[in-house]
């Protein structure tokens, strides 16, 4: 079955850079996506960005345009999440999660839909802390 795995967190100083991966296996079709969602304590979980593996589709929060961009190399099994200008409120403990096809609907661009709900696999998530 699908798994996913995030890594690549740790502590960074502001308007510093650090990137994420997430790795997957188990996909058996190419229609499928791969967000990244973050949860900071006393708040709830936030969409960050999504990618569509198929149509290479992305959408991006409001709050993220223009910092940070998400990727994805099918050869390496692995979608990116590279984070600039960092921000005391970016700190967050980051998840992916996987989307899959639900019969007979296909999952196209990832926009469509974005919510939490929507997400079939999840993975460990990776903690992020932005000092100020």
């Amino acid at each position: 079955e699908v798994q996913l795995q995030a890594s690549g967190g740790g502590l960074v100083q502001a308007g510093g850079s650090l990137g994420l991966s997430c790795t997957h296996s188990g996909f058996i079709f190419d229609d499928w996506a791969i967000g990244w969602f973050r949860q900071a304590p006393g708040k709830e979980r936030e969409g960050v960005t999504c990618i569509s593996a198929s149509d290479g589709d992305t959408y991006y929060a409001d709050s993220v345009k223009g910092r940070l961009t998400i990727s994805s190399d099918n050869a390496k099994n692995t979608v990116y999440l590279q984070m600039n200008s960092l921000k005391p409120e970016d700190t967050a403990v980051y998840h992916c999660a996987a989307v899959i096809p639900h019969f007979p609907d296909k999952v196209g661009p990832c926009g469509r839909h974005y919510y939490a709900g929507r997400y079939d696999k999840w993975g460990q998530g990776t903690q992020v802390t932005v000092s100020s």
